[in-house]
């Protein structure tokens, strides 16, 4: 370019800034350097203002941006402000690029992506202008440094020796610089896609802003970087971005567009009597029945309402749901279903997951250059604002569980690992499926022994349903003839598309297809999903709150005697607010009907029934589920310990078994639970066998 056309176009920029930008740039003279050291400017602007200049800045961005940063530096301000070191940084482009559509044609231009940031490494500084001094005559060379290799001087411009040299830091000019790789956001993946990533170099001030598990928009320019070693060069190229703005996303589901025509189709849904009906039959049509455990998993995608304080705190809105049954139930398809409707989620499955790979890792690879850690987000830091979809949690060891205790009840992920002490944010909905204990239920033992979690993690559950498998001539019945129509209507449409000859026609397939269709197409129910989640935030009305307070009160009134178990706990309360919510924003009310907490009174109700009742006695006891040991067991256990005690004193030898069982027998024990609990107090240590058939106390 000619010296007076560059002239010409720094005279343009200068106008620019006039025209848009004056009182921005008086407040960055202010603030800079210490507070503020970059002019942001929206691409809108320049492009209202000159189409031609707003096209080459995305075409030519690093020739543009030399010229924007010298009118910068030009522009009138008072004598004492030099803005010598300001950056120039565009943000704001109409549209953002794809990071899987990346193309050659692409390198040098101006893009804009949006993701999640996977890996972030520390900040460190980075050397831009080496000064080199010879150690034989003195004299400093100064070398620029660009992105690639480190530069150093051929010979001494003092001496014409070659060396040797060392770099003079006071000399040096340094800036700060952060590597991000930032991955495609789970919402803007269709099925089966592996999620692809971009490297972001960022400098200067806008390093140590982000963390693993932010969701950002990165504008920057497209650079390329030869593969290979010095030796042996590849004619492939890596591509990675040079950020010049980085902003975080706290709005929900950015990515997703709702067109106008979504939003009449939506509201007009929301409307009709028979939404919730609709929305059962949306959640996985080709698995039969369930429609208590599809309602609650319905009312999971909408979530409650996360509140924050006045003092700060925060109370979480999402709901966990755990469903633990029989083997061939179909829980896994129920997950793999709400992993496709929901607008951003992650699956994962027990066996294969680790406590790093859920929560966050501390690695030390090739992206911060092998010598610094950098920290890498997991499954449930990926899945913020979304849901996180756990199968086979039984499989997984008892560390690797654990460290979704935080995760769930707090709803963050605390990282203290390699020196890295760092909370990210996981505010996440889970919804875990699990086996018993010996792969089946055994309608005779107690649900709370079957179930092979923590108590711990069970009680952070807002819903727990169990999926049994038992035989029912009718129910088998009407359950067959649905998985072959399901297959059928399967088949036919294969034939369809596959077969040239086919002699179905569309309306044979569409009829059949008819009626195992959901109610409503998954990508509606996406988009209905992501708007309420985006745009809904309902409040309690008196006669919601008075029917939660009156379900919560009445059960707990059946606690009250001197021997009766805690029915309910106050977490079961939150979770029928959250519940209720959840409904309300499916109708889209800005408040929560009667109606609404009816509709959450009944699916705790139904979730209790499955596993908060003890067995014996037909009551609801919060401690099966709290503590896996029923009241009824409890007592069962302190009576003969007791007995125990008592009777080893009339022996020598300790007190005989048998005598135990039959006492125990005439406290109306059942021998066979006297035995099962004399061995669980076996394992616990509490009772020991000094000779063989007799017992003491420890």
């Amino acid at each position: 370019m000619a010296r007076a056309e560059d002239t010409e176009l720094i005279d343009v920029f200068e106008e620019f800034y006039r025209s848009y930008y004056r009182n921005e740039i008086g407040e960055l003279a202010q603030k800079y350097p210490t507070e503020q050291k970059s002019l942001y400017i929206d691409w809108g602007d320049l492009y209202r203002f000159d189409p031609d200049l707003a096209d080459d800045f995305r075409t030519k961005p690093d020739q543009l941006r030399e010229y924007a940063e010298e009118a910068l530096r030009l522009y009138d301000l008072p004598v004492d402000v030099s803005l010598g070191q300001a950056h120039v940084r565009v943000r704001g482009l109409p549209e953002s690029t794809e990071i899987r559509d990346i193309r050659a044609d692409n390198r040098g231009a101006l893009l804009s992506v949006q993701g999640i940031v996977r890996k972030v490494t520390e900040v460190r500084p980075k050397v831009t202008n080496a000064a080199f001094e010879c150690q034989r005559c003195g004299t400093l060379t100064r070398i620029p440094q660009s992105d690639g290799d480190f530069q150093e001087p051929h010979e001494c411009q003092g001496c014409e020796r070659q060396g040797p040299f060392r770099v003079n830091f006071d000399q040096s000019e340094f800036v700060d610089a952060q590597k991000l790789r930032v991955q495609e956001s789970p919402e803007g993946l269709r099925g089966g896609e592996t999620p692809q990533a971009i490297d972001v170099n960022i400098e200067d001030d806008i390093t140590g802003e982000v963390t693993a598990g932010d969701h950002v928009t990165v504008t920057g320019i497209l650079k390329l970087d030869q593969q290979g070693s010095d030796r042996e060069k590849s004619p492939m190229f890596d591509t990675y971005m040079t950020g010049l703005s980085v902003e975080i996303e706290d709005e929900q589901f950015e990515e997703m567009d709702i067109s106008e025509s979504d939003k009449t189709e939506i509201v007009e849904l929301s409307n009709d009597p028979e939404v919730y009906e609709k929305m059962v039959g949306a959640i996985a049509p080709s698995i039969y029945g369930y429609e208590m455990e599809k309602l609650a998993m319905a009312l999971q995608l909408f979530s409650g309402v996360t509140k924050h304080l006045p003092d700060g705190s925060r109370l979480r809105g999402d709901l966990h749901m755990l469903l633990i049954g029989d083997p061939g139930t179909g829980k896994s398809m129920l997950l793999q279903y709400i992993r496709q409707i929901a607008p951003r989620s992650v699956y994962t499955s027990g066996k294969g997951s680790s406590a790093a790979g859920l929560t966050a890792a501390a690695v030390r690879d090739d992206f911060g250059d092998g010598q610094q850690w950098t920290l890498e987000a997991g499954a449930l830091v990926l899945a913020d604002q979304g849901i996180a979809a756990v199968d086979e949690l039984d499989k997984m060891a008892p560390d690797d569980r654990s460290a979704m205790h935080e995760a769930l009840e707090q709803q963050s992920i605390s990282v203290s690992k390699a020196g890295i002490n760092a909370t990210l944010k996981s505010r996440c909905s889970l919804l875990g499926a699990a086996n018993p204990k010996y792969g089946r239920f055994d309608q005779y033992e107690p649900i709370g022994e079957q179930i092979d979690l923590e108590p711990a993690l069970i009680s952070r559950f807002d819903l727990i349903f169990t999926v049994t498998d038992q035989p029912d001539q009718e129910e088998d019945a009407r359950l067959a003839e649905h998985i072959l129509q399901t297959n059928y209507a399967g088949e036919l449409n294969t034939h369809r598309t596959e077969t040239t000859a086919s002699n179905y026609t569309e309306e044979e397939v569409e009829t059949v297809t008819e009626e195992v269709a959901p109610t409503i197409e998954p990508d509606l129910l996406r988009k209905y999903v992501a708007y309420a989640k985006r745009n809904c935030f309902p409040t309690m009305t008196e006669e919601a709150k008075a029917e939660i307070q009156d379900f919560y009160v009445d059960l707990r009134a059946e606690g009250t005697g001197d021997d009766a178990p805690v029915p309910v706990t106050a977490r079961k309360l939150e979770a029928l607010v959250r519940l209720a919510e959840a409904s309300a924003r499916v109708r889209l009310s800005d408040t929560v009907e009667k109606e609404d907490a009816e509709r959450a009174t009944d699916i705790a109700r139904s979730s209790m029934e499955d596993i908060g009742m003890d067995p014996e006695t037909g009551e609801f006891d919060a401690d099966v589920v709290e503590t896996g040991t029923s009241k009824s067991q409890r007592d069962r256990v302190k009576n003969i310990l007791d007995l125990v005690g008592e009777i080893e004193e009339e022996y020598d030898e300790g007190a005989p078994v048998d005598v135990v069982v039959e006492r125990a027998e005439e406290q109306g024990i059942e021998p066979s639970k006297a035995e099962h609990e004399i061995e669980q107090l076996k394992q616990k240590g509490e009772v020991y066998t000094p000779t063989k058939g007799h017992l003491r106390t420890t």
